[in-house]
């Protein structure tokens, strides 16, 4: 029997509306290999006579091993200091006099660069990044410029920064596993450590044409974008494949805790995390739509971000009812392996962590035990759907594309997600919120700002 998508169905004792998938056209793709191994997916877009190129390389923080922590992002910029063609400064000069863009991203699962340029530079782009995919200059002049930047960016994001010691700190409680458990900038003492060799080899394993998914969108004709590819690209040779990383972590048994002492904090701050299963998995993204719930923002999709929405639970709870916070955020983070549900509130003065943290425990139990409400999943899918909306611009969809590709071997996530984040509903809310929000895999660490003989 055909149903509406209106009919309200019992399913464990809950009434579900059932919702109709999203009316966004889906993106269409044509997905190939070149015979060194090369994954490319086109995807026409006549709209406007751009396009965007995105590389992605099978490559993140996770690759690493202990004491060469950080090689992942510093390659992020060391692909912008030149090639034996292309001089230091010059690709982004041509890009930019093109009437183009560029820029590059690092997380814990790949790495990604990125151009927008007129249709009439298609053979520019793809020059560019064959170029450097094959011929990147790597001198002890340009390795030592990049350290330099690199850790100086670690200042500025980490060392220098409120609470930029607190994300640190959770991680190492959430993962056990080495993959997950350093941050993707890296230590100091391991980037001082790099030599030209050690850069040499990682640039040798991972960024081989067979070890990267190259994504085009935009205002292309297919067949001539592939013979293209195939002249620019096609003569890199393949290398021998990087050894996939192991990323399963063994249960956590009991809660674990700490406290940081941060001398440029002004206010305290809890955060609360807890190891949730892989992006795939149906419970993650059920717990990406209680994140939107407790936290706002219909941030929990993302995978690195969040919000706090002045409509969820937790903010009016803590911010406007009690007034015990004056920000606070929740969101899923959903990696290839073992994801992370993070709740984040910064405390008023003179109120205490210790209250907050049992009103944001009250509401995970909620979710245990009772289901959410028809409104706050209307709320979280309006949100999905403008979120999906916003990223309709063709480098939005090249990343999106080329990420799904390298990261989760699926370039299909791009239409097929969307679908499923709507479909949640409050059962598998309850189902994932029983599994995952346990005290038993709990991490809190609650950062307080530091005595003032040690504030600087």
């Amino acid at each position: 029997m055909k149903l509406s998508a209106l009919v309200v169905l019992a399913v464990t004792g809950l009434a579900i509306a059932q919702h109709a998938p999203s009316t966004l056209p889906k993106v269409k793709f044509t997905d190939t290999r070149l015979d060194n191994g090369l994954r490319v997916i086109v995807s026409e877009d006549h709209y406007a006579p751009v396009y965007a190129i995105c590389v992605a390389y099978k490559v993140g923080s996770k690759d690493e091993r202990p004491g060469r922590t950080g090689f992942a992002h510093l390659f992020e910029h060391m692909m912008f200091k030149g090639t034996e063609n292309v001089g230091v400064g010059e690709l982004d000069f041509l890009i930019y006099t093109n009437g183009g863009n560029s820029n590059g991203t690092t997380n814990t699962d790949r790495t990604s660069y990125y151009e927008v340029l007129p249709k009439n530079q298609l053979d520019l782009g793809l020059y560019l990044e064959a170029d450097r995919m094959h011929a990147l200059a790597i001198t002890p002049e340009n390795l030592e410029n990049q350290r330099q930047a690199v850790k100086e960016e670690r200042r500025q994001s980490v060392d220098n920064q409120a609470y930029g010691q607190t994300s640190e700190k959770l991680e190492e409680l959430v993962y056990d596993n080495f993959a997950y458990h350093h941050p993707v900038v890296g230590s100091m003492q391991d980037l001082d450590a790099a030599s030209v060799d050690d850069v040499k080899q990682f640039f040798k394993t991972y960024y081989a044409p067979n070890n990267a998914v190259l994504a085009l969108v935009g205002d292309l004709d297919t067949k001539e974008t592939l013979a293209k590819v195939k002249k620019y690209f096609g003569a890199i040779p393949r290398e021998t494949p990087p050894t996939l990383v192991n990323l399963a972590e063994a249960p956590k048994t009991a809660e674990r805790r700490a406290v940081v002492q941060d001398p440029l904090a002004r206010l305290q701050r809890i955060d609360i995390a807890y190891r949730i299963p892989p992006a795939g998995d149906a419970d993650t993204r059920a717990l990406g739509v209680a994140a939107s719930i407790l936290g706002g923002g219909g941030g929990g999709f993302g995978g690195r971000g969040g919000g706090g929405g002045n409509t969820s639970r937790l903010y009016n709870l803590l911010v406007q009812e009690k007034e015990l916070a004056v920000q606070v955020s929740a969101n899923a983070d959903r990696r290839a392996g073992p994801g992370m549900f993070r709740i984040s509130a910064t405390i008023r003065q003179g109120k205490s962590a210790q209250e907050v943290e049992g009103l944001i425990s009250e509401e995970i139990s909620k979710l245990h035990s009772q289901p959410v409400s028809e409104q706050e999943l209307k709320r979280v899918r309006m949100a999905v759907r403008r979120g999906a909306e916003n990223r309709l611009t063709a480098l939005s969809r090249a990343q999106a594309l080329a990420d799904a590709a390298a990261v989760y071997d699926d370039p299909n996530r791009i239409n097929a997600e969307l679908d499923a984040q709507l479909a949640v509903n409050a059962p598998d809310i309850m189902r994932a919120a029983k599994a995952d929000l346990v005290n038993a895999n709990k991490s809190v660490v609650i950062t307080q700002p530091a005595p003032r003989s040690q504030q600087q």
